[in-house]
């Protein structure tokens, strides 16, 4: 491990890679190789057990390839695996977190609504960050949103008309920020700002980034000079998935 090797990013799909945006702007010359966990999505409505040992197996491959830090760009996978994987490597360990802090303080007279995936929602994790900054904010599962984003439908009447139902007991409700628990829903801006128009929508992705950047530079592990890169990777089809990451990654949102 130096500072030449790359940095190894995953998801259980092709949610990650609006991580991997945020992070290829921040470093333009770290190289990075992102693996989607296709083959095994969605983690959000599998058990904890299960989880944990999809994250670990991942974590081999990408390990494979000799990289510097690890990013579980997931955060499904980071409320069940994070504390596991960071006990056994010896490299940077980076997750996500649904940005309930940001969003609490956007709070006004109205509600925070969390959308999560099912699994993320009852983790022990999770549970701690809603004590702290959940004051007023509403929990809401979103079982199948995320294939959504695996199968491209980023907008149009199908996701539109799944989130009006997801937001329908709050139609006469003043709702202050909507928190983007699962990275699959950066992708989706544009169908929930059709949805509930002038409602911030917060995630943590830039946290996220800058929390890579740190540790690589407490470390000496910023890639100094060079040409960064990406690559794919999946557990899928190659065929479908990859060219799929690639189009995400090039979305504008």
């Amino acid at each position: 491990m130096n500072s030449e090797s790359a940095i190894g990013v995953f998801d259980s799909g092709v949610g990650g890679v609006s991580v991997l945006r945020n992070m290829a702007r921040l470093l333009p010359r770290e190289r990075f190789i992102y693996y989607g966990d296709n083959l095994n999505a969605p983690y959000g409505t599998k058990s904890e057990e299960e989880i944990r040992t999809l994250a670990m197996h991942v974590a081999d491959v990408l390990l494979a390839s000799d990289i510097k830090a690890l990013v579980v760009a997931c955060n499904t996978a980071t409320s069940a695996a994070i504390v596991q994987l960071r006990e056994k490597l010896t490299i940077p360990v980076v997750g996500m977190e649904p940005a309930l802090k940001p969003a609490s303080q956007m709070r006004r007279n109205g509600k925070v609504i969390v959308l999560a995936t099912p699994a993320t929602l009852r983790q022990k994790k999770f549970l701690r960050l809603y004590e702290l900054y959940g004051q007023n904010a509403v929990i809401r599962p979103c079982a199948g949103l995320m294939e959504f984003a695996e199968r491209e439908e980023l907008e149009g009447p199908g996701i539109e008309g799944y989130l009006r139902g997801c937001f329908e007991p709050y139609r006469n409700e003043q709702i202050d920020a909507v928190v983007l628990g699962c990275t699959h829903y950066v992708f989706m801006k544009k169908a929930l700002s059709s949805v509930l128009p002038g409602v911030p929508l917060v995630d943590g992705n830039d946290g996220t980034a800058r929390r890579l950047e740190f540790l690589l530079r407490e470390r000496s592990l910023l890639r100094e000079a060079g040409e960064g890169g990406i690559t794919f990777m999946t557990s899928g089809n190659s065929e479908e998935c990859i060219p799929l990451m690639e189009r995400l990654f090039q979305l504008e949102i």
